[in-house]
Order: C-alpha cells, then sequence, then structure tokens
C-alpha cells in the first residue's frame, strides 16, 4: 500500500486487521477492513462488566460508545442539506436522528396544537383540520424510502468524477422509515372532490412556502399525511407536524409542514416546478413531473474509505431501491462490468423500500472494479452511465440512477471508480 494511503493507519492496527481475518477462515466483511482516512484510534479496553455494575436506567436510550454515526452537513445555510451515513447502517430502517434533511429555508419551529390543514378549491365541503381532526381518522403504517431526486449528483459529470467520495456523500439523501398517518384519500372523500379534478397543489408552511402540484390519481393511491415516523411523531426536520408523502416519488413532491392542499383541474406550475425539479434533454426539451424515482442501488463495502488489508474471501453488501414497486435482481460485476452475478436479497424485499443484498467475492488481490444493478418487478434494469447519457443528455441535474462503481486497487483501497469507466 502507498505510503500516503496508509499513513493513516498505525502499524499495529494493519498487521492485526491481516492477521485476524486469515485465522477465522470465514468470508471478510466491513468490520474486518480498515480506514484510509485519519488515524485509527486505539481501543480502550472496559472494565471487566462482569466485576463493575453497569449504568442506571434512564429517560432516553444512547448509542454505545463506539457506535456513533453521523449525518454529513452540506453547508450551514438555510437552504441546505445533511446526508445519512448509509456505509454505517445495518438492514434497512434508517433510525430517525439520521434520515437525511433536504429544505430550503431552514426548518420552521410549528405547534402541533395551532397547526391547521386547510383542503379545498374542487371540493364540495372546504375543510380546516386540526391535528386533533386527522388523528381521529383510521390509521395506517407502511414502510418506504424517500429521496431526493438530486441525489448522486455530485459523481455524475463527467468533467467533475471525484475519486475520493463514500457512499453517504454520493448517495446520502436517501433514508428509509416507518411512516405513521391516514390516507390521503380519506380526508379527499372526506371533503368530496368535484367531478373534473385532476391535481392537488401540496403547499408547505415553512419560510420557502414550498408548494407541488401531485396527480389527483397518485393522491387517491397509496399518499398519506404522514404525522408519525419510526414509532415517534414526525421529527420537525422531516416536517412535523404532517407532511405529504409519496411513496416511491421523488422527495421534493413530498411537501413537509402541510399547511394547505388545493384540488384543482390542472397542474398549478409552481417555482419548485418550473425554475427546478426539471430535467433537461440533450435535445433542448426538458423533462418536468418526473416523479418517480426509478430502480438504483449502491454498494457500501468495499467503498471509499474502506482498505481491504488482504486477499480471499470478502461479503460485498448494498442497498437498492425502486420506485415503481419491489426490487426483483440485484446483480454484481467484479470485472467492471464484463459479467454478472445474482446477489442474495436481505428479508424483508418490500415494496418502495430499500432492500439489503449481499455477494461472496474472492479476492485475488488484483485491481478491479465493482458494481451492481438493479431491477425491479416492472423488467426495468438500472442503466450504465452512458445508458442514462444516451437518453437524457449529461445536462440533467436530477434522477441521476446510473450504476455507481467502486474500483479496488491491487494494495486494497477503495475509490469511487466510475471514472474509470468512462
Amino acid at each position: 500500500m502507498p505510503n500516503q494511503d496508509r499513513s493513516g493507519l498505525s502499524r499495529r492496527a494493519w498487521l492485526a486487521a491481516a492477521a485476524g481475518t486469515a485465522a477465522t477462515g470465514l468470508a471478510m466483511t466491513r468490520l474486518d477492513a480498515l480506514k484510509a482516512t485519519g488515524p485509527q484510534e486505539e481501543a480502550v479496553q472496559p472494565q471487566d462488566p462482569t466485576r463493575v455494575p453497569g449504568r442506571f436506567v434512564s429517560e432516553v436510550g444512547r448509542r454505545a460508545p463506539g457506535e456513533q454515526p453521523r449525518r454529513l452537513l452540506r453547508t450551514l445555510a438555510l437552504s441546505s442539506s445533511s446526508r445519512t451515513p448509509l456505509q454505517e447502517l445495518q438492514g434497512t430502517i434508517t433510525p430517525s436522528d439520521l434520515h437525511f434533511e433536504r429544505h430550503h429555508a431552514g426548518v420552521p419551529e410549528i405547534a402541533q396544537e395551532e397547526h391547521e390543514l386547510l383542503v379545498h378549491g374542487m371540493v364540495e365541503r372546504p375543510t380546516v383540520f386540526r391535528m386533533a381532526d386527522l388523528r381521529r381518522y383510521p390509521q395506517v403504517s407502511r414502510i418506504c424510502f424517500i429521496e431526493c431526486s438530486g441525489n448522486g449528483g455530485g459523481a455524475y459529470s463527467r468533467g467533475r468524477m471525484p475519486v475520493s467520495i463514500t457512499p453517504q456523500q454520493l448517495d446520502g439523501l436517501l433514508s428509509t422509515s416507518e411512516w405513521t398517518g391516514v390516507m390521503l384519500s380519506t380526508i379527499l372523500r372526506e371533503v368530496g372532490v368535484r367531478p373534473g379534478a385532476s391535481w392537488i397543489l401540496a403547499e408547505g408552511r415553512d419560510a420557502a412556502v414550498m408548494a407541488r402540484s401531485v396527480p389527483l390519481d397518485k393522491a387517491m393511491g397509496d399518499a398519506m399525511l404522514a404525522y408519525g415516523q419510526n414509532g415517534e411523531a414526525i421529527r420537525p426536520e422531516q416536517g412535523y407536524p404532517v407532511r405529504l408523502l409519496l411513496p416511491g416519488w421523488e422527495g421534493n413532491a413530498m411537501v413537509k409542514w402541510l399547511r394547505r392542499i388545493e384540488v384543482t383541474d390542472r397542474p398549478t406550475m409552481t417555482r419548485d416546478e418550473t425554475s427546478r425539479y426539471t430535467d433537461p434533454l440533450k435535445d433542448g426539451t426538458a423533462r418536468q413531473f418526473s416523479f418517480v424515482m426509478d430502480a438504483k442501488s449502491i454498494i457500501t463495502f468495499p467503498s471509499y474509505p474502506y482498505v481491504l488489508p488482504e486477499r480471499g474471501w470478502w461479503e460485498i453488501e448494498g442497498l437498492a431501491w425502486t420506485g415503481r414497486g419491489r426490487i426483483t435482481r440485484v446483480e454484481v460485476s467484479v470485472d467492471g462490468g464484463r459479467t454478472w452475478a445474482d446477489a442474495v436479497l436481505q428479508p424483508p424485499v418490500l415494496s418502495k423500500s430499500t432492500v439489503r443484498f449481499r455477494h461472496l467475492w474472492n479476492w485475488h488481490g488484483r485491481e478491479t472494479i465493482i458494481l451492481s444493478r438493479a431491477t425491479d418487478e416492472t423488467g426495468y434494469v438500472q442503466p450504465t452511465v452512458h445508458q442514462l447519457w444516451d437518453a437524457r443528455g449529461e445536462r440533467t441535474a436530477y434522477h441521476h440512477n446510473h450504476q455507481r462503481a467502486w474500483k479496488v486497487a491491487a494494495d486494497g483501497v477503495v475509490t469511487f471508480g466510475l471514472g474509470d469507466l468512462v
């Protein structure tokens, strides 16, 4: 391994990892790998827990000292984001405090006791709902992902393809939760949608007054008014006290801090669906209302900044998801896309939710590029970056669902490898 890459690793940690993995005879995982960024802290050995009493009970639990995942802040500004540490999580549910953020004018402080939701427009009975009113309707829960349509934009442009980028930096605008609330169709039936209506306008109560048009078919389908997240009240960053949830669609359309729904017979053409969130195409036209998030996957290990300390059997793992239903297949290539093998999908495999995949790989110590590609129940296959460019050109700023690539060097150093394929 080059000196500049190994400089952050202690010789003791390097030798211990190599010796330990070789002794087990089992497939190695990310816990057997090293990280090439920054010095490795020497583990502090606690006292024998069988000889020392433990902590007392507490009102709010906390993570173990060695388990401290954090969101990655883009910048401290009113319009900004923070990203979920995909490479550090297990299963598919994102802890609520690690769910990614994206807002355009900061997080508003709203008391649920005084919050109101107006539903009006092409309806028989315009109604103002308070939170207590919404909770009187039949409650439902479902697990689904939310993804910003700009997710992955940092590794798309041919002219600025990065190398030192983590899964969190690349695709961290993705999180999965169990959401609880009331079906939007229940509320729309309550107010009585008039004939001829075909769209709704959803408007938020933040300083940006975020507003998006949504087809009525989706609103009457699986759309929800969500006020719960992972067993607790939805968090302020995610739209407390209530947000619009559109399973499988781009996150920007799932308006947070929801204060108004207007039923209409046409899209409203708001600022956030005309000046933004459209997809310029190579022929000079643009896609608008490209709501659905297409099939996508990312290998979360091995990935930057991990280092594989020795050759042998390693477990490749990652996440796949699609807004069109269930993921039915994930394939992994360990030779730059020349050949592919099926990965194992870890249950549960739910509709419009992330699914974890795993694949055993016998690394022989040679430089290579590893990729994953997902297929969903509609038959859609995650494209290569060239296929995406051929379809849309290189100017689009959203819906970057091309195959992700990681380069594993002969010395075990892992970096983002898409640039090697273009």
